[in-house]
């Protein structure tokens, strides 16, 4: 492929990228709502939870492999057999860790009273989040062919929206949330096989016990980022739920409110992934200097609209219920000013300078911070809504400290 060619089709990719966070924007903001006016902070609250609890298996399902499996598609795009060796084996991993898991969730529904009430619910969530690990999305990210990821996504969301619509009238339907996502996965995963098989020409290959190893064994380490990455985000919605008596409504409100937080987060990501491949070939530090000097005045001044309209902004949103979230959505605000430059200083920034690998650190070195802090406020009963916001806002702050500091430290490698 011709240089011409790699930015034609990297620029291609970024679009698709861009296709699918807008997508995903527009969607939420009318699910969304929808969902919390027709639930309530309480049932709403028990769906968040329950994805939250899901959030730790489909941690152990995707065990890394999106990062993993994607550079290992990548090193072998013209080689069919050994791609369809890659998918083969991730496939049967994946199963097998799915099943188990899956007998363990039926085990904790029977077993423990807190889950009992809502066996539905965390089954169909579980049969959702394990579905959604079967896709093979690091295949096409690998090969490059972001436009088939971004149509199937959006079709599985506009079946969602679309079934949401037509059939969740009363808080009582609450488990028809996960239920739905679970059946466009079913419908995605049929579609996207027989694209691999008539399309790419992959077929399935029989792989042995050695082969499944090694590649458990590959993206092991890929697995350890993972569990730091999500730590403190599944924790958060987890614990709150756990520890409060009024759980599912507090669960929702924090819901709500983090939710917001983590769709203007997810605005950031395509500006980061796009300048990495850039900055790894060019080193042109200056150019995230100006990326952050163009961005960081209009996200100062929308974080600060949204803080002094914050109840409103929640009453609007979500419906007049949460407008109690607002507090919490002021509490967790400062986190949006802080993601561009914890993106940019990470992969794009430290990758070039050659320490890469501190990126993956300070989300380690903040993970343990985050869980520390956890424990200790739970331990002294301290913990509430307002203090587990602020720790989290702390341990983004964590992160960019590292990163700026690993950075000044060693700056000569930036020239």
């Amino acid at each position: 492929m011709s240089r011409k060619q790699s930015k034609a089709l990297l620029f291609e990719n970024t679009i698709m990228l861009y296709v699918l966070v807008l997508s995903s924007y527009i969607l939420s903001f009318i699910t969304i709502p929808y969902q919390t006016r027709i639930l309530g902070p309480d049932y709403f609250g028990r769906v968040s939870f329950a994805l939250a609890f899901m959030g730790y298996f489909q941690l152990i399902i995707d065990f890394g492999f999106m990062l993993s499996a994607t550079e290992d598609v990548a090193k072998h795009q013209g080689n069919k057999k050994e791609l369809s060796r890659i998918v083969s084996s991730i496939g049967i991993i994946k199963i097998i860790f799915a099943t188990v898991l899956f007998l363990i969730l039926l085990s904790i529904c029977t077993t423990v009273p807190r889950f009992q009430e809502d066996k539905l619910l965390y089954i169909f969530t579980y049969l959702s989040v394990a579905t959604a690990s079967l896709l093979p999305d690091f295949l096409y990210r690998g090969l490059e062919k972001m436009r088939i990821i971004t149509i199937r996504t959006i079709l599985i969301r506009l079946f969602f929206i679309l079934m949401l619509f037509a059939f969740l009238k009363d808080e009582r339907d609450y488990y028809m949330v996960p239920l739905f996502s679970f059946l466009g996965n079913v419908g995605a995963i049929l579609g996207i096989y027989l694209h691999i098989k008539n399309a790419l020409g992959l077929t399935f290959e029989r792989v042995d016990l050695r082969y499944l190893i090694q590649t458990v064994k590959k993206s092991s380490i890929f697995f350890y980022s993972r569990i730091a990455t999500t730590a403190y985000t599944v924790t958060n919605t987890f614990i709150l739920g756990l520890i409060n008596a009024a759980g599912s409504q507090v669960v929702g409100l924090y819901s709500s409110a983090d939710r917001l937080v983590t769709t203007a987060k997810s605005g950031f990501s395509p500006i980061a992934d796009s300048l990495y491949p850039y900055m790894v070939k060019n080193r042109d530090f200056k150019l995230v200097r100006k990326v952050l000097l163009f961005i960081m005045p209009p996200v100062i001044l929308g974080t600060l609209i949204v803080w002094i309209y914050a109840n409103d902004f929640c009453a609007l949103l979500f419906g007049n219920e949460f407008r109690d979230a607002g507090h919490i959505l002021r509490a967790l605000l400062p986190i949006v000013i802080l993601t561009p430059m914890i993106y940019l200083l990470g992969f794009p920034v430290l990758s070039p300078m050659g320490l890469s690998k501190h990126a993956n650190l300070s989300v380690i070195v903040s993970s343990v911070f985050h869980i520390s802090g956890l424990l200790i406020l739970l331990a002294l009963g301290k913990l509430d809504i307002l203090l587990l916001c602020y720790l989290t806002v702390l341990t983004e702050c964590i992160i960019l400290v590292y990163r700026v500091v690993v950075i000044r430290i060693n700056k000569k490698l930036l020239k």
